[in-house]
């Protein structure tokens, strides 16, 4: 049985993570008071004044009341789960990943806290840091967003290679990147869970500032529902369309079956879709996209 849970517990730490961090029991329980040498790659016991913060940490706000709660639940058990520290010589410690633990810790009146001592070079440690964030703690959406990009472009590496590294699928990263398009007042609301990421995904296809703040305030205030927003964008987006095609003489109304499949298209896509279609059903469908890059996004979608 011991067996099993390992390998759960394993398994859920994902293949990139895995890869980095290398294999432990993830729920083993190290008591404050073990005693334990200082052994690069080991559990050692590190003086919790020694250890300097990360200065790749994606997380930027920490709940009081969550710090507290785990501060209470070291000070009687112990510490659940060690940190991971890089061994800067001297004595010193860079933190990889751990600092509400660390932070909880230091509200219980620990000095020392259990570690895993890790070399590392500083790209070496600025992934780890955001791979182990970005799979165990509880960023809002632009956290993730930000730290998926510094993934990418400070380790050079491809949207492909951040999906693998982080355990999601391609789609899903490229959604997340997208979000970084937002407006800063937007972004504000998604990262103070005023709005979801449903939402801000319906957003990012409108490009004027004035008209994605416009409904945001509409969503605040009257709580439009993903849905509404979905329809209320792809407004604006005919509204643009009309206007940059010559009026036709006659417009044929479309069926409501339609209307509809064309709406969970866009939404599926997150850009416009066009259908026109003949009185004899005979008609067009087409989807917009705005780059090449947005072009191979839409045709991954469609494969999938």
């Amino acid at each position: 049985m011991a067996a099993k849970n390992n390998d759960k517990n394993k398994k859920g730490l994902g293949r990139g993570l895995s890869a980095l961090l290398g294999d432990y029991a993830e729920n083993s329980i190290v008591p404050a008071d073990s005693p334990s040498r200082v052994r690069v790659g080991s559990i050692a016991k590190v003086p919790l004044e020694a250890i300097e913060t990360n200065p790749w940490q994606p997380r930027t706000s920490f709940e009081e009341e969550a710090l507290q709660e785990l501060s209470d639940s070291i000070r009687k058990q112990g510490l659940i789960q060690p940190i991971t520290v890089r061994d800067m010589g001297n004595g010193k410690y860079q933190l990889i990943s751990g600092e509400r633990r660390v932070r909880a810790s230091k509200m219980a009146g620990l000095t020392m806290i259990a570690a895993y001592v890790r070399t590392a070079d500083d790209l070496q440690m600025m992934e780890m840091a955001l791979v182990e964030n970005l799979q165990r703690e509880d960023l809002n959406p632009i956290e993730v967003a930000v730290s998926l990009q510094r993934l990418q472009e400070e380790c050079g590496i491809t949207q492909e290679d951040v999906a693998e590294k982080v355990g999601k699928s391609r789609s899903a990263v490229t959604n997340y990147l997208r979000l970084l398009k937002l407006g800063m007042p937007v972004q504000q609301a998604l990262c103070d869970h005023r709005l979801s990421m449903g939402h801000a995904r319906s957003l990012v296809v409108v490009e004027d500032a004035a008209e994605q703040q416009k409904l945001l305030d509409e969503i605040l205030k009257q709580g439009l529902s993903v849905r509404q927003v979905e329809d209320r964008v792809r407004q604006l987006q005919q509204a643009a369309t009309a206007q940059e095609k010559p009026k036709t003489a006659l417009k044929v109304e479309l069926p409501s079956h339609v209307k509809e499949a064309g709406r969970r298209l866009s939404g599926r896509l997150q850009t416009a879709v066009e259908i026109h279609r003949s009185l004899k059903g005979k008609g067009s469908l087409t989807i917009r996209f705005k780059s090449d890059e947005d072009f191979a996004r839409i045709m991954k979608l469609l494969q999938e």
